[in-house]
């Protein structure tokens, strides 16, 4: 692995200096999954991961009740050393224990989870399945679902399409003013607000920080009648550009991709739960269990 990495970061730095962090996680991650797939045709045992995905992992059930021992401060200092590059623009989030005996999950910035020896000299990309009674069980994507869900408990500068009545449910929308879906669901907006469904809208950029849906995006969260405007917009309306100092475009797009959002629209429910794409009210509504 030591000389897979090198030969990465050989390639990387023949990529022109100018691009962003974002783009070098994203290869990174493709090209680890190239390179355990591989492995993992091949028959090579390097990694064991075939090994490691099960042996000791706790039912499922037992797993999310489980209280594993924290993480001491020097295998912390250890995993962010070994994971973290700043020339490649890589930084670790965060190193927790995880269900699997011997491994921690760490946490990259904008990028993926991986499992981790305590040494970091092995470790693991790829989500992690816990074997229980009730059948296999994605202990990855639930670590991310609670992390999306404690990310957005607090999300400030929404624009909200309050329920009419009293609320029932909520759903936090990742959205861009541009995108053929995203329109067409704010013409779903009103029933779900009809029956007792909030909703509550983050701005995701899709063409990034310098372009068009950004501005139009800073337009809305500018304007006086932040609803109206995001509707008119939505709607193909052309308005003028209204971008103010301070706004949170920006903020909410790094978000977005600390969460995993790779398109719009990507609705998250109050459990973390990430739905991506259109989905129609009837449907969001039978989702959400509140139909």
């Amino acid at each position: 692995m030591a000389q897979f990495t090198a030969v990465l970061s050989a390639k990387l730095r023949k990529r022109p200096r100018k691009r962003p962090g974002k783009e070098l996680r994203k290869e990174l991650g493709k090209e680890l999954r190239k390179e355990l797939r591989k492995r993992l045709l091949a028959g090579a045992g390097a990694l064991g991961v075939a090994s490691l995905a099960l042996a000791g992992v706790a039912p499922a059930e037992d797993a999310a009740d489980a209280a594993p021992a924290p993480v001491s401060a020097e295998v912390e200092k250890v995993l962010r050393e070994k994971f973290a590059n700043p020339e490649l623009g890589l930084e670790v989030h965060s190193v927790a224990p995880s269900e699997l005996p011997g491994m921690y999950r760490v946490q990259i910035s904008q990028g993926p989870i991986l499992y981790a020896t305590g040494d970091g000299a092995y470790f693991v990309l790829g989500d992690l399945y816990g074997v229980g009674a009730a059948g296999f069980v994605n202990l990855t994507e639930r670590q991310r679902a609670e992390n999306r869900r404690l990310a957005l408990a607090d999300a400030i500068d929404t624009i909200v399409f309050p329920a009419e009545g009293q609320a029932r449910a909520h759903v936090t929308v990742f959205t861009d003013v541009s995108c053929f879906y995203c329109q067409k669901f704010h013409r779903e907006v009103p029933e779900l607000n009809r029956r007792g469904v909030e909703v509550r809208y983050l701005a995701y950029p899709r063409e990034g920080i310098d372009s068009d849906g950004f501005r139009q995006l800073a337009s809305a969260w500018c304007a006086d009648d932040r609803r109206a405007t995001l509707t008119r917009l939505k709607n193909r309306e052309t308005l003028p550009d209204n971008v103010c100092p301070g706004n949170p475009v920006a903020r909410q797009f790094e978000l977005g991709q600390q969460l995993g959002v790779r398109g719009t629209p990507a609705i998250v429910t109050p459990l973390g739960d990430m739905i991506p794409g259109y989905r129609s009210a009837d449907d969001l509504v039978a989702l959400l269990g509140v139909d």
